[in-house]
């Protein structure tokens, strides 16, 4: 039987660590160091200036990305992206609702039954694909920008080192193009074994807010480089910058069909996509709970198959004998990175009885020093966080942190009165029971607890 392909090229890509990571957690980690590489000298301070400036970027397009072309949705109905530094509004984007879905599976599966995608040699795929990041790479200031501006994170962050890794993996996966190969099989008797890997047909994607165009790569590119056609729906609050690059891969020659974007809401737009019939494939990064119905829905249609990237609450362990100093950097950088808006952040951070002391105070003298401000401003470490919802979402945390006897030693407020920043918090005394030590918060507070070896006999 025929193997399917995406599943193959993740087993793939899983073995191949020489050029791209293995895991979602190794290539957060290796983003969080390349960042904290890129910041140092900046001479952190406390919090800084939150009046913002204005964003060196225009925005041109704001519909929907179907069969090729940007269409309004079906209904006409648009909603807005907000900036997270002021609450403003960016930007009406075209709204998608079941018709929109229908419209771009259709366009999908007909490029993939019909188009010359699928038909073309695994080299002609690869060039186009190369082609796609060459221009990504060439417009990577503009993407950078777009990608602050509606998501909150800081531009030297999204342009040094996001867009780049994007660049990167583009190209990683241009180059497996044409080096998926089937198997020959011994067998008993005069027979001929052999595997075919093949493309699986219409894959629907949803992406998060936190990294919207990267997290947008580490799935189209596997996906388009194995002869699979698109549908992509991007979050609500982060719509942007996938707009923006799906024009610029257009522009690369990529055929009419092969990748379609639609925007819109999890209950409407992503609802539909989940459960449509000639939808092949699924792939989900977001919450647990919203991982739960999406593969629900999958199961009551077709039986798609699902690949899901949940949230997580991950432990930081600081052993005895550890250089404290560098420890505490390291464990800031992995829970801080990207405002703590990351699924594999290092949130719950485990330090040894004997250093427990020593480590609370330098983690909370290296927190105060945490640069919050403009995240278009040269030096800026933190910028708001992406939403209302997520900032209220935050705080409510903290003050259950201080409600369970936790001891709040930095932070906990609200920086300045516009917009959705926070201080960078850090909790002490937090015990495993709390709030703050088993929910995943996806924002910055860092709960420090005490651990001690357990002697055995």
């Amino acid at each position: 039987m025929a193997s399917r392909i995406l599943s193959t090229l993740q087993n793939v890509s899983s073995s191949s660590t020489s050029s791209f990571v293995s895991t979602t957690k190794q290539r957060c980690l290796g983003l969080c160091c390349l960042w904290r590489r890129s910041l140092s000298g900046t001479g952190a301070s406390a919090a800084a200036d939150i009046e913002p400036s204005k964003p060196p970027v225009q925005i041109e397009h704001n519909q929907l990305l179907i069969d090729g072309l940007f269409v309004d949705a079906a209904s006409g109905k648009t909603f807005p992206t907000n900036d997270p530094r002021t609450g403003d509004t960016i930007a009406n984007v075209a709204e998608a609702d079941v018709e929109d879905v229908n419209r771009a599976v259709r366009a999908a599966r007909k490029a993939f039954d019909e188009g010359p995608w699928p038909r073309m040699t695994a080299y002609e795929r690869s060039r186009i694909i190369l082609r796609c990041a060459d221009i990504l790479e060439k417009h990577n200031d503009e993407v950078a920008a777009i990608e602050t501006w509606d998501n909150g994170k800081p531009y030297e962050q999204a342009a040094k080192v996001e867009i780049p890794m994007v660049v990167r993996l583009f190209r990683y996966y241009a180059g497996w193009a044409d080096k998926i190969h089937g198997l020959t099989v011994p067998a008993d008797g005069p027979y001929h074994v052999q595997t075919l890997h093949e493309p699986i047909g219409v894959a629907g994607q949803i992406v998060p807010w936190n990294f919207p165009l990267l997290i947008f790569s580490w799935k189209v590119a596997p996906a388009l480089a194995c002869g699979n056609t698109v549908v992509m729906k991007t979050a609500e609050q982060t719509p942007l910058s996938a707009i923006y690059v799906s024009k610029l891969f257009h522009e690369a020659g990529l055929p009419p069909g092969v990748l379609n974007v639609i925007s819109g809401f999890g209950p409407t737009a992503g609802a539909a996509l989940c459960s449509h019939m000639d939808v092949d494939k699924l792939a989900f990064t977001g919450s647990s709970q919203t991982g739960r119905r999406v593969l629900e829905l999958s199961a009551r249609s077709n039986l798609k198959p699902v690949t899901l990237e949940l949230g997580g609450k991950s432990p930081f362990i600081v052993c005895k004998d550890a250089d404290i100093d560098a420890a505490v950097e390291a464990a800031h950088s992995a829970l801080f990175f990207n405002q703590g808006q990351c699924c594999c952040a290092g949130s719950r951070t485990f330090v040894h009885e004997s250093i427990y002391d020593e480590f609370v105070e330098k983690a909370k003298a290296r927190a105060t020093k945490r640069v919050v401000g403009d995240p278009f401003k040269s030096g800026v470490e933190q910028g708001p966080q992406i939403d209302f919802a997520q900032f209220e979402k935050i705080l409510k945390y903290i003050k259950s942190g201080i409600e369970s006897g936790a001891t709040l030693e930095s932070g906990g407020q609200r920086v300045g009165s516009k917009g959705y920043y926070i201080e960078p918090t850090v909790f002490s005394n937090v015990q495993d029971d709390m709030l703050i030590a088993k929910d995943e918060i996806f924002g910055p507070v860092q709960s420090i607890l005490k651990f001690k070896y357990a002697i055995s006999h």
